[in-house]
């Protein structure tokens, strides 16, 4: 079959390959300038350091914005959903109440981010409550959503649901259920001593950092086929807020990253294996920052390392959890337990460039300076 040069579905896959070695290209330039500078002119390397930061974020949200276009009108072209066999309900019950979701948080960002401007905290608390409300039914609003998706298209199959693999329906919302627990739960737990709230420093780190690791995302280094990939680091920048942040809202922008990522990735066959996949799996990204007030142990990288590590666990168990139970079809003769941890193992190739990123930045004292001046207006915040 040949290619249609206009086609979206192009457009999108010859796009891919050009954004992974365009961003290569920039880091190793910046990198190689850098050097440079920092050898040539000590002085002025800092606000090298500080310009070129910027520059990479707007670059990266550009980057972001073009590709999540480009993959909406991928998902909305005729001949992609014919040769995937997927229906174009996907776009009405899957993709646009996605959309709107992330469309509503965002909204409430920048809402939140404005009146926290003013120093109204009374209508601030009033809208956190309202937009909190809004963001709970629209949770539950797009798993109805997908669930009709579930029952329309992929119930009666004949794949997904047949005499030799079954969706486990009762275990996988046990798993869903439990895993989402989990992450509430430590979220409260570890962050039971932060009593300081989403201002606008946390909402506008929360935003960047968010759009960052969504743009990174599109740059695979690799796609496994049935959903989930190795990226460029692209968790990096969410982490790095948990770790400023902590654990509890570590979990929550990881929640909303979950949702951009469910756009992204539409790989969506049951509402609860979308929540195993997508918003629960990335909230324990959010356990990033588990290690960051533990002085006791010296080396930031070393501390970073060890919450990359329990953060990479969690989101993997979370994984395992919707391979076994949602995507027994595709182990065949296998054992699906054997199958699924060895499907998801990419998790922890993901993570072990993250890390290797995460060491290489920790070692900067100028950046570990800066994490700690935030961390440190957090604490003073948490006494006041």
């Amino acid at each position: 079959m040949s290619f249609n040069l206009l086609s979206a579905d192009y457009a999108f896959d010859a796009a891919e390959p050009v954004a992974l070695w365009l961003t290569v290209g920039i880091v190793a330039a910046l990198i190689v300038a850098g050097a440079a500078i920092f050898f040539a002119r000590k002085t002025a390397f800092r606000p090298y350091i500080r310009f070129a930061s910027i520059g990479f974020v707007f670059y990266a949200l550009i980057l972001g914005m073009v590709m999540l276009a480009l993959n909406i009108a991928k998902h909305a072209d005729e001949e992609y959903l014919a040769e995937n066999y997927i229906s174009e309900d996907v776009i009405y019950f899957v993709l646009l109440p996605l959309f709107a979701l992330f469309a509503l948080a965002l909204i409430a960002g920048i809402v939140l981010f404005a009146v926290s401007l003013f120093g109204a905290k009374k209508p601030f608390k009033v809208l956190t409550v309202v937009f909190g409300v809004l963001i709970a039914a629209g949770v539950v609003a797009v798993g109805v959503l997908i669930a009709v998706y579930y029952f329309r298209n992929i119930a009666e199959d004949g794949y997904y649901n047949s005499d030799t693999a079954a969706v486990n329906q009762i275990a996988l919302y046990v798993g869903a259920a439990a895993m989402a627990a989990l992450a509430v739960a430590g979220a409260l737990f570890f962050g039971r001593k932060d009593k300081s709230g989403f201002d606008s420093r946390c909402i506008a780190l929360a935003g960047v950092c968010i759009a960052m690791s969504f743009a990174l995302s599109y740059i695979k280094l690799w796609e496994m086929p049935q959903g989930g990939s190795v990226t460029f680091v692209s968790l990096l920048p969410l982490m790095i807020f948990a770790y400023i942040y902590g654990v509890r809202k570590g979990v929550a922008a990881g929640f909303v990253y979950g949702i951009l990522q469910a756009v992204q990735d539409p790989y969506i066959i049951h509402p609860a294996q979308f929540l195993l996949d997508y918003p629960v799996a990335f909230a324990m990204i959010g356990f990033a920052g588990l290690f960051a007030g533990m002085h006791a142990l010296k080396l930031p990288q070393l501390r970073f390392t060890l919450g990359a590590v329990v953060a990479a666990a969690l989101r993997f168990v979370s994984h395992v959890l919707s391979g076994v139970f949602a995507f027994q079809a595709y182990a065949e003769s296998t054992n699906v337990w054997v199958y699924s941890l060895a499907y998801n193992s990419f998790v922890f190739v993901d993570m072990a460039l993250v890390i290797v990123a995460g060491i290489f930045v920790f070692s900067s004292p100028a950046f570990v300076k800066k994490t700690e001046e935030y961390a440190g207006r957090i604490a003073q915040a948490r006494h006041n």
